[in-house]
């Protein structure tokens, strides 16, 4: 950092011996050295400006300028040869070069990401359909779930392991942690099985970013390179791709968006694994993952019986299920109960009376 601060602190005081000798202004010695320290200024703001540049930005800008310079040059000799010279017409060719010099680093910079390896390679192909890239992460490799979703023909396109994700996967294989090491060789497994599918199509990808340390950033570059799409059921990486205008596809969500829909008053039958947290509750499982909690079934544990459905909650982590179990014997008594209450009195029937003298037989 310290080299760096010297260089610009050198070109300043070569720039203002420069002016000093050859004073380009009229005015005197103050005037010229401060137009050479501005000078000075303004290169060290374009340098600190090309340095958070990428690369393909700044080779694009040089060769739109380039560009844009020609084209002006031979708008000028076209307009020198239909015209005689002039102050106008010198003012028009100094206008014309700025405008397209100015265009042309406009667009190159614009554009410049069409100068890496992979955007050049497309220009040469042959016209057909696009293909689809769907970039693997280390997390839904390990998970397992993607070798199911591929033999199954919903994930098309092609698949893309870059080399940093099998690094990471090595790295988490050869752990001394013996849960991590079975985890890094199933994501290993996985991946084998994968690349024996039929119909399936596995790339492994050599592109890196030296300049990005961090696996999810490079993720999220080279999904921008290809133009795929990132398939992970981590939920930050999920996000920040989202930020930065990456579509992602996430097992999870498509797992909770599967998982079957029921409603207040259904009856399912479950199994009471273990014990609520509240007074007399039950916890049990679906076949899904998705956790059910049964009120008054805390004697019903290692027992399947049937609940009634009272509400759903659907939250981040996934969907919960709460439910009632009704015992038998305490509805068969309710029942009784109001079996064994007296019928309702039906009112008699009353005789009509009749006045004296009036009634009849007489």
């Amino acid at each position: 950092m310290a080299w760096l601060i010297l260089a610009r602190m050198l070109l300043a005081a070569v720039l203002a011996y420069t002016a000093v000798l050859f004073q380009p202004l009229d005015g005197g010695l103050p005037i010229n050295v401060g137009f050479a320290l501005g000078l000075a200024a303004l290169i060290i703001l374009l340098e600190l400006r090309v340095r958070r540049t990428p690369p393909t930005a700044v080779i694009g800008a040089v060769i739109g300028g380039a560009v844009g310079i020609a084209l002006a040059r031979a708008i000028s000799s076209a307009l020198v040869v239909m015209a005689p010279a002039s102050p106008r017409l010198s003012f028009v060719h100094l206008g014309i070069l700025l405008l397209c010099t100015y265009v042309g680093l406009l667009i190159g910079a614009r554009h410049g990401e069409w100068l890496q390896p992979a955007r050049l390679i497309t220009l040469f192909r042959g016209a057909g359909p696009q293909r689809r890239y769907k970039i693997l992460d280390t997390s839904v490799i390990i998970d397992g779930r993607i070798a199911d979703i591929c033999d199954t023909g919903f994930l098309d396109g092609t698949l893309v392991v870059p080399q940093f994700v099998l690094k990471e996967l090595q790295l988490v294989a050869d752990s001394a942690d013996s849960m991590k090491r079975n985890r890094g060789r199933r994501g290993l497994d996985i991946l084998q099985k994968i690349q024996k599918m039929a119909g399936i199509e596995v790339m492994i990808s050599d592109l890196d970013f030296p300049e990005v340390r961090e696996v999810d950033l490079k993720l999220i570059e080279l999904a921008r390179t290809l133009q795929g799409k990132i398939v992970t059921n981590d939920f930050n990486l999920n996000k920040v791709a989202q930020l930065r205008g990456v579509e992602v596809l996430n097992i999870n969500e498509l797992a909770n968006s599967l998982k079957p829909v029921v409603l207040p008053g259904e009856i399912m039958k479950v199994f009471i694994l273990k014990e609520g947290k509240e007074y007399n509750q039950g916890v049990a499982y679906l076949d899904d993952g998705t956790m059910v909690v049964v009120d008054n079934a805390r004697k019903m544990i290692s027992r399947t019986i049937d609940v009634v459905v009272t509400s759903v909650l659907q939250t981040t982590a996934g969907k919960m299920i709460f439910g009632r179990y009704i015992d038998p014997s305490v509805a068969a008594a309710q029942a009784a109960a109001g079996d064994d209450q007296p019928p309702p009195r039906r009112p008699r029937a009353v005789a009509p009376v009749t006045a004296p003298g009036t009634g009849g037989g007489q």
